[in-house]
C-alpha cells in the first residue's frame, strides 16, 4: 500500500496520531515549502562584523552602522538560495545585491563588570552597553 492511500485512510488515533502523521511525511518526496507552493530565497550576509541569514522581510540587529533611520543600505552577500539553487561563487555574488532599510539605532542590555578582591577593600564596578542598528531586508536580487 502506497503513502498516499495510507494517509487517505488514516483515521486519528489518540496514542499513534502523531506517529502516523510524522511517517507520511516522512515518506513524502517534496520539501515542506513545495508542499505548501512557495519557493525558499534567502541569504547569509555580512553585517556588522557578523554573517546573519537573512530573507525579504526580516529584521535583523546588527553593530552600529553610521546611517541615519530611514536609509537604505547594500549587504554583501556570501552565500545565496534560491529554490534549488545554491550559490556561492564570489563572481556571481558580486551581482547579487541585499538591501536593508535602517528603522533604527537602539543599545544592546547593560553588562555589569564588577571585580572585587577579598579581605583588601578592592572593588571595581564597570558598565558596558553596544551600540545596535535594527534592519530591515527591503530585497534580495
Amino acid at each position: 500500500m502506497d503513502v498516499a492511500s495510507q494517509a487517505a485512510r488514516a483515521t486519528f488515533n489518540f496514542f499513534e496520531g502523531h506517529a502516523r502523521c510524522a511517517a507520511v511525511f516522512r515518506a513524502h518526496p517534496r520539501s515542506h515549502y513545495e508542499r505548501l507552493g512557495s519557493k525558499v530565497v534567502y541569504a547569509i550576509v555580512k553585517a556588522g562584523g557578523r554573517q546573519e541569514k537573512v530573507s525579504v522581510g526580516d529584521i535583523v540587529v546588527v553593530d552600529r552602522l553610521g546611517s541615519q533611520p530611514g536609509d537604505s543600505v547594500e549587504l554583501p552577500a556570501l552565500l545565496l538560495v534560491d529554490g534549488e539553487a545554491v550559490t556561492t561563487d564570489a563572481a556571481k555574488l558580486s551581482k547579487v545585491k541585499v538591501t536593508a532599510e535602517v528603522v533604527r539605532d537602539e543599545k544592546g542590555p547593560k553588562i555589569d563588570i564588577l571585580r572585587y578582591k577579598n579581605k583588601t577593600g578592592y572593588r571595581r564596578r564597570q558598565g558596558h552597553r553596544s551600540k545596535l542598528t535594527r534592519l530591515k531586508i527591503t530585497s534580495i536580487a
